[in-house]
């Protein structure tokens, strides 16, 4: 894409973004444009009243002048003697021109006599000192009302031609005009409506500066008002997400006695009960916290005499009767589970606690994942499993601390040995440029939708009455996850009831970079549907569940 594209690309998103993101742009626009357009029909109906009026008032004055003109030369030809030859007759028509030029305020009169009303020599037609307003701009309508009827006059609009180009509108009055003893003429007078066209300009530019004014001064008004209004609820959203952020101190300040300031002081006192809600719980929390980690601590003497204790017993149990050697077993490996749950507990402490340094090291995920594996084909020999291991085709070395990672891959492949129902475990290790992730699958009995979204919760089982062979402490994901996180990783989960379950753990390489997994979560090798179990066919649910830094926080 050109830069110049990028730029109107960016224009263009621009008036959406704010109409999106901004209410006080959004009811400006709204009120600007609604107002516009009521302003533009007020404006119109307006114009047009005052055009209609304007020419109505004009016309009636037009009638009421030529009535007048017309009475006033048929009166002066009337008072004058019979002409009885025709140079008086020529005398009495231009009498009666000058009558109508005298009393009309046009010279646009034009006059033909009718041959039907007036004998033979009456004089011809007249034109009266114009060169605009010609016989032929008549139409044959108002022609023939005028030779129709005589009582009264008839009018019509017409358009006259000017030097500009552009036509004039007139309004064309007719009326019959009897000469004694020389004729009866239809006599029209045409009046130009320049003047009131004039006028009509003036108003309509008029109600558009006033309209447009009117339209900017809204627009502005309803900025401010919005502005007013919105910059209030401004700040209750940044002070909401500065809340919302951690900063249990962030408070509004009201101004007023308004809503809006009631709206700021039920903020306020909002934020004060929770904040103080939170600081007992976060007190609460390392109350707990301190006791599980103090009653560790203590635990953690007695319980070693007793390991040591138990460890005689055990050592001897060949000389013991057989219950006895056998309560011998039972307490030996009760007591081991018991320190294990105790090492989780301090763990599982220092997570809370956010006490927990990593030890980083520059290492190969395969080297850490091959020996892990390699420490755990003693167990899987004992379920009869295979473990398969495939490092990775390229540089994996990531910068990791081996030891805890380790612990997040025994837990991760204990778990899969245990669930795989004797079927071969397959650890994948891959890496990318942003990336290194190792993958531990097996074929086993999966789970359902519901469990899966609950794996990493502390002591959760999504079977409580199955047998664990490995002595767990239902810890140990919990744990994992903590450990991955801490990384700045994530562990992914998919399941399906008959087909197994997938954990995909994902390190970044370095800080700062979206993060691609090299491995995605939902397997692309399955089973065939014979290898499936009995009564878990392909309609059972499948699951991906993806836990993060953020989530576990």
């Amino acid at each position: 894409m050109t830069p110049l594209a990028a730029i109107a690309r960016r224009i263009r998103r621009r008036p959406l973004v704010a109409w999106k993101g901004s209410l006080r742009f959004r009811a400006t626009l709204i009120t600007t444009v609604a107002t516009t357009v009521a302003i533009l029909i007020a404006m119109a109906w307006v114009a047009l009243a005052i055009q209609s009026d304007l020419f109505d008032s004009r016309r009636e004055q037009v009638l009421e002048e030529t009535n007048r003109a017309v009475d006033f030369a048929q009166a002066s030809a009337a008072a004058e003697p019979a002409a009885t030859d025709r140079a008086a007759i020529q005398a009495l028509r231009n009498d009666m021109l000058g009558d109508l030029a005298t009393a009309a305020t046009t010279d646009l009169i034009v006059g033909m006599p009718i041959a039907e009303q007036s004998p033979d020599d009456v004089p011809a037609a007249f034109m009266l000192k114009n060169t605009v307003f010609e016989e032929s701009m008549l139409s044959e309508g108002l022609r023939e009302q005028v030779r129709a009827r005589p009582e009264n006059q008839w009018w019509q609009s017409i358009a006259l031609p000017s030097d500009s180009g552009a036509p004039v509108p007139a309004i064309v009055v007719g009326r019959q005009l009897d000469l004694p003893s020389v004729g009866v003429y239809e006599v029209y007078l045409a009046y130009p409506l320049s003047d009131v066209a004039r006028t009509l300009a003036y108003v309509q530019i008029t109600l558009w500066i006033a309209g447009l004014s009117l339209i900017v001064i809204v627009a502005g008004i309803m900025w401010l008002v919005m502005r007013s209004v919105t910059a209030p609820i401004v700040d209750v959203s940044r002070t909401s997400a500065r809340f919302a952020s951690g900063d249990l101190a962030a408070r509004l300040e009201p101004r007023g006695e308004d809503e809006l300031a009631t709206l700021a002081r039920s903020f306020n006192q909002m934020a004060d009960s929770i904040e103080s809600q939170i600081r007992e719980l976060a007190e609460l929390s390392l109350v707990q916290q301190r006791f599980v980690s103090d009653v560790s601590h203590e635990l953690r003497t007695p319980l070693t005499t007793i390991r040591l204790a138990a460890g005689v017993l055990h050592g001897d149990r060949e000389s013991f009767d057989p219950v006895t050697a056998r309560s011998a077993e039972l307490l030996y490996d009760q007591v081991a589970r018991f320190e294990q749950l105790l090492t989780d507990l301090l763990e599982i402490s220092r997570h809370d606690a956010g006490s927990v340094h990593l030890e980083l090291e520059e290492v190969s995920l395969s080297d850490v994942v091959e020996g892990v594996c390699e420490s755990m084909r003693q167990i899987a020999w004992q379920h009869d499993t295979e473990v398969r291991f495939r490092g990775a085709d390229g540089d994996d070395v990531a910068s990791m601390d081996p030891r805890r990672v380790r612990r997040i891959l025994r837990n991760l492949v204990g778990n899969a040995i245990e669930h795989g129902e004797k079927r071969p475990v397959e650890v994948t290790v891959a890496q990318n440029e942003t990336a290194v992730a190792v993958g531990v699958r097996d074929h086993g009995l999966g789970m359902r939708a519901e469990h899966v979204s609950r794996v990493f919760d502390r002591f959760w089982r999504a079977d409580p009455s199955r047998k664990r062979t490995l002595g767990g402490t239902g810890l140990g994901l919990s744990i994992a996850l903590g450990d991955a996180t801490l990384h700045g990783g994530t562990i992914d989960v998919w399941s399906h009831l008959g087909r197994g379950t997938h954990f995909v753990v994902t390190l970044p390489r370095g800080e700062g970079a979206e993060v691609v997994a090299p491995i995605t979560v939902e397997p692309a090798d399955e089973l065939t549907p014979g290898d499936l179990r009995a009564g878990n066919g392909p309609e059972t649910e499948t699951l991906v569940v993806r836990k993060t830094s953020e989530e576990d926080a």
